[in-house]
């Protein structure tokens, strides 16, 4: 008996298709695995920081100088001499007198964004600074803004401050309560504003994960860039001291340095300083950003989220 160890024409027809096969397989596993953890570029940014740092620039500056951007709480957000007393414990007192500021939150250009004074006045400064930030950072990206409207476009926005709504909802204002207050005072809002503002149809939502806020939102937005949920993001944060409540409930917790200086990984730390700031960066698939001509000011290679689970203490960074 014997055995014929060359293939036939179909046998090899068909292994040759097979390879083929294989190879297209293979082509399509290694695109759908670059997709999957491309590159994203950072193509503008804006913000407004303390210290007068309303631009980009002006905020490379103050670093580039060493400035110290710290002061005394202002008056037009409370009186401090009120407030303060070195003793921690002591009831409804703060044991610092300093904070991060941010000048003239109060000032708006409501007609710009097409709102009326009306609901203006109801709307938290978190969503205001959003607004003016988030177009500044798509005119330093060189998109006009109005090109934008229809387009996929994403929102994440890191909030956390909850004190204006607690001014409009007080006892002592529910008589002055409007169809806005509900809308003006929501965290949830603050990233449908900018949406809803722009005309922007790509996923849109507010994160509130404490300190890490911002930085969730930009992992966030990096990973529905690379799900194509949107073809460009705005990711970014924003955070206003407007009232003492939580300098005083911080100041009970010993988390924050009478001072008013952060000292990080020193001996002598004993807290750090509360502040204020809003920035927003805009963000595009890398390879796309490099087609269109934009300006990469970074890229974003990768990140993780993760929590420690019982740790040092539930507030310890996890």
């Amino acid at each position: 008996m014997t055995t014929n160890s060359e293939t036939s024409p179909a046998q090899r027809n068909l292994i040759k298709s097979a390879l083929l096969k294989i190879d297209e397989l293979q082509a399509r596993l290694k695109a759908c695995n670059a997709e999957k953890n491309e590159a994203i570029a950072i193509v503008g940014m804006g913000c407004r920081f303390p210290g007068g740092a309303d631009s980009p620039e002006a905020f490379w500056q103050l670093l580039n100088d060493g400035r110290d951007a710290i002061t005394e709480v202002p008056p037009e957000r409370w009186d401090i001499d009120a407030y303060y007393d070195a003793d921690p414990d002591a009831p409804g007192k703060m044991n610092t007198r300093y904070g991060g500021f941010i000048e003239r939150v109060d000032e708006f250009d409501a007609r710009f964004f097409a709102i009326s004074p009306r609901e203006a006045v109801s709307m938290d400064p978190q969503q205001r600074l959003l607004l003016e930030v988030a177009w500044e950072a798509l005119e330093y990206a060189n998109i006009p803004p109005d090109s934008v409207y229809g387009s996929a476009t994403g929102v994440f926005v890191g909030i956390i401050g909850q004190d204006y709504a607690q001014r409009l909802f007080a006892p002592g204002y529910l008589d002055k309560i409007d169809a806005y207050v509900g809308t003006g005072a929501s965290q949830g809002v603050a990233a449908g504003r900018l949406s809803y503002a722009l005309g922007l149809t790509g996923p849109s939502f507010s994160v509130d994960t404490a300190c890490s806020s911002s930085l969730v939102t930009l992992h966030l937005a990096c990973e529905s860039l690379r799900r194509k949920e949107c073809d460009l993001a705005l990711s970014g944060g924003v955070n206003l001291i407007l009232e003492p409540g939580l300098s005083v409930n911080f100041s009970k917790a010993r988390m924050m340095a009478p001072d008013g200086r952060c000292k990080t990984f020193d001996s002598a730390a004993d807290g750090y300083v509360r502040g204020e700031g809003c920035g927003i960066l805009v963000l595009k698939r890398l390879s796309e950003a490099l087609a269109a001509g934009d300006q990469v000011l970074a890229v974003v290679r990768g990140s993780a989220l993760n929590q420690d689970g019982p740790s040092g203490g539930l507030t310890v960074p996890s």
